[in-house]
C-alpha cells in the first residue's frame, strides 16, 4: 500500500497477490471517511502460488508525486515498474514502465521505499531467484534502472527482509527494515548527501 495525503482526502494504492492488481482509491473525509472512487490503474504482474513465500505477485509501492509516479516492486516479476500519471490515470496502465530487473542483484523484491536522493531501496524476500550468498539485502538503485548499492538486513539467512520505512528527522533521515529472522525492526541513521 502506498499513500498521498491531501489533508482532508487521500489517495490510497493498494496492490493485490491475488490478482496481480493495483488500484487507486479517492478518499475522502467529511463528514466520514468514504472511498469515493475505486480505479484499477495496474495489471499484469505476476502472481502465483509460491513455496518460500505461499504466494507472490506486486507488493511494495511507493508513490513519487514530483514525477507522479507509483512505482511498483513485482516479487513474481522480480522486476521494479513504474505507472506513470498514477494520481489522475482513468485506464488500466498494465505494468507500467519497468524501471529496474536485475537478476544479479534482485531476489524478489518486496518492500519499497523512495530515497532524499531520488533513487528507490527495496528489499530481497529471496522467494525468487535466492542466493544463499547475499541473502536478506536491501538494494539500492536509480529511477533510470542503475544499481547503486546492496546492504545486508540479516546475512544469517533467506527471507529476512521485508518491510522497509524511511522518515525524516531533522535534516537527516533514518531508514528501517523489518527482519523476518529476528522478528525485529532494524534502523539505520542515513545522513542525506
Amino acid at each position: 500500500m502506498a499513500f498521498q495525503d491531501l489533508g482532508s482526502s487521500a489517495r490510497v494504492f493498494i496492490s493485490s497477490v491475488l490478482s496481480g492488481t493495483v488500484s487507486r482509491l479517492e478518499i475522502t473525509e467529511a463528514p466520514f471517511f468514504w472511498i469515493d472512487n475505486i480505479r484499477q490503474i495496474g495489471s499484469g504482474y505476476t502472481h502465483q502460488p509460491n513455496a518460500a513465500a505461499l504466494v507472490v505477485g506486486p507488493t511494495g509501492m511507493v508513490y513519487d508525486v514530483a514525477q507522479d509516479t507509483l512505482y511498483v516492486a513485482s516479487t513474481g516479476d522480480n522486476a521494479i515498474y513504474g505507472i506513470p500519471g498514477a494520481a489522475g490515470r482513468d485506464s488500466d496502465g498494465g505494468r507500467g514502465r519497468l524501471i529496474y530487473e536485475d537478476a544479479a542483484h534482485l531476489k524478489g523484491p518486496l518492500g519499497l521505499v523512495l530515497a532524499p536522493n531520488g533513487n528507490l531501496i527495496t528489499t530481497n524476500g529471496d522467494a525468487v531467484n535466492a542466493n544463499a550468498g547475499f541473502p536478506s539485502e536491501m538494494i539500492e538503485f536509480s529511477t533510470k534502472g542503475k544499481f547503486v548499492y546492496q546492504l545486508p538486513v540479516d546475512s544469517s539467512g533467506e527471507g529476512g527482509a521485508f518491510g522497509l520505512a524511511l522518515t525524516q528527522i531533522g535534516s537527516d533521515w533514518q531508514l528501517a527494515a523489518v527482519d523476518d529472522i529476528t522478528n525485529t525492526l532494524k534502523v539505520w541513521n542515513v545522513k542525506k548527501d
